[in-house]
């Protein structure tokens, strides 16, 4: 996606993480977070029908993004969710139909958040929820 990063060099972020007791349990914190989310997917994918797993993986790009419409390619979608594209495309196709999201020419458009929170598994309700509980963002009780 597009935006603005920031970035530093091996030796000023071994020295950082070394001088700040802090920053270090927060990155801690994060490579846990990032574990289970890796953890969580390989689940899903495993799990999951591929429209469920399509509309995590767009509440999870809309997080991120800030805003409803951002860039995002069908051939992209087919890599991180390990199906072939024409898979997206139908799935996409029927979230378009259910009002879900709108997308055209790279571009998606979430148009129902909560349509698609409903369309999705509870993979993204769960690992939410491991984000907020370990990085301290809030996001209601744990899921189940």
């Amino acid at each position: 996606m597009e935006g603005e990063a920031l970035r530093i060099g091996a030796a000023p972020f071994r020295a950082a993480m070394e001088e700040s007791a802090v920053l270090r349990a927060l990155l801690y914190r994060y490579a846990l977070f990032f574990q289970a989310q890796v953890t969580m997917t390989a689940a899903c994918n495993a799990r999951h029908a591929i429209e469920q797993r399509l509309a995590r993986w767009l509440l999870i790009a809309h997080d991120r993004a800030g805003v409803d419409e951002f860039p995002m390619t069908h051939e992209f979608i087919s890599m991180m969710l390990g199906v072939r594209r024409p898979g997206v495309t139908v799935a996409a196709g029927a979230l378009q139909r259910a009002g879900l999201v709108r997308y055209s020419r790279g571009r998606m458009d979430v148009t129902d958040r909560l349509g698609l929170e409903a369309a999705s598994c509870e993979c993204y309700h769960v690992v939410r929820w491991e984000f907020a509980r370990l990085l301290g963002t809030d996001s209601g009780p744990p899921p189940g």
